[in-house]
């Protein structure tokens, strides 16, 4: 892979605002415990020929960032999802940044899994609560294999001091330990160096960044976290996925399950998957939009549809101010996708 590479795929036909929106649903959903900051998840929900789709961008995010992820959430209601390779996705457990106590508690909700990723590097907290956070988990799951998550939180030497201290308890890989790309090369090099085994992983810096393939150019990353909407959709990740050659996890943005479906798509149409994906967030929900929720069985997610129930979307339904300020939303990014097209 080089600068020269060829750009990404044109994007699926765009479907009428107003088709769009006469299908749309917003819902706010209540999370069991605080996650990245949210107490209450809301997203819009489409219907088109497929199936629903889901969009989801957090609230911070401005509308050029926002409009792949309803590009995503037309993909799966108005076009589908490529044929699968598998037909069950293994998945990890996730455990935000709670006090070591609650560890248990949170496990509890995803069943038995064989992987957890543990965040880290909250702001407001110490090293030393991420260390009993961690400590916690592997003293419960002794066998299990530990992903820690720091989005992007800490700077370079914390994120070396970091390791030093989290390393013993046997770590697959850290999620984006530093917030740019140059400082993840430096920590993965110096990882290299020191000759510890810990792989580092990006997320952000592939999904938030202009050029989601510079990660693996430079060397600054041996696993790619993918999620789907941020990228454009499921078509869209996998030719990222193909171009980088690096192996990959797919993850989730605290989607309700229409919103993971689109996630279980994608890993379930990779060509490998070494391993467990960061699909299994439903359980941090207090509620969904089905009756039949994307929940781990035996530490996997099965590949299916996902039937909408009315009377959730009802039960869950965001207030009138939110609904029109989603639906505001909305006719932007569609206009940011259209004016897209028409470059």
């Amino acid at each position: 892979m080089h600068t020269s590479d060829p750009p990404l795929p044109d994007a699926l036909p765009l479907p009428a605002l107003e088709e769009v929106a006469a299908s749309a649903r917003i819902v706010s959903v209540p999370m069991r415990v605080k996650f990245r900051g949210v107490l209450v998840r809301e997203a819009l929900l489409v219907r088109g020929p497929a199936g629903w789709g889901e969009f989801c961008p957090f609230l911070e995010y401005d509308d050029t960032e926002s409009a792949p992820w309803l590009a995503g959430a037309l993909e799966a209601a108005w076009h589908g999802f490529p044929d699968p390779v598998r037909s069950a996705v293994p998945v990890n457990a996730t455990v935000p940044a709670v006090g070591a106590a609650d560890v248990e508690g949170v496990l509890a909700r995803f069943g038995d899994v064989g992987a957890v990723k543990v965040k880290v590097a909250e702001r407001g907290q110490s090293l030393a609560d991420d260390v009993a956070r961690v400590a916690e988990v592997r003293r419960l799951l002794p066998g299990a294999g530990i992903k820690i998550d720091a989005n992007g939180g800490w700077d370079v030497g914390g994120a070396l001091r970091a390791l030093d201290a989290l390393g013993r308890f046997g770590l697959q890989y850290v999620e984006q330990p530093v917030a740019d790309i140059p400082g993840l090369r430096t920590v993965r090099l110096e990882l290299r160096r020191r000759g510890e085994t810990v792989l580092v992983a990006a997320d952000e810096s592939v999904r938030r960044q202009d050029d989601p393939l510079r990660v693996a150019r430079e060397d600054a990353a041996d696993v790619l976290v993918i999620k789907a909407p941020p990228l454009g959709g499921v078509r869209r990740a996998l030719d990222i996925i193909d171009r980088a050659g690096l192996p990959a996890v797919v993850s989730s943005a605290l989607d309700t399950s229409v919103g993971i479906r689109a996630g279980v798509a994608l890993a379930a149409a990779l060509p490998a998957l070494p391993y467990a994906c960061g699909l299994a967030t439903v359980s941090l929900m207090a509620g969904d939009v089905t009756d039949t929720s994307l929940v781990p069985e035996h530490g996997s997610l099965p590949v299916r549809d996902v039937e909408v129930s009315q009377e959730r979307l009802e039960r869950y339904a965001a207030g009138e101010d939110r609904r029109r300020w989603w639906l505001d939303r909305l006719a932007r990014c569609h206009g940011v996708l259209a004016a897209g097209r028409q470059r």
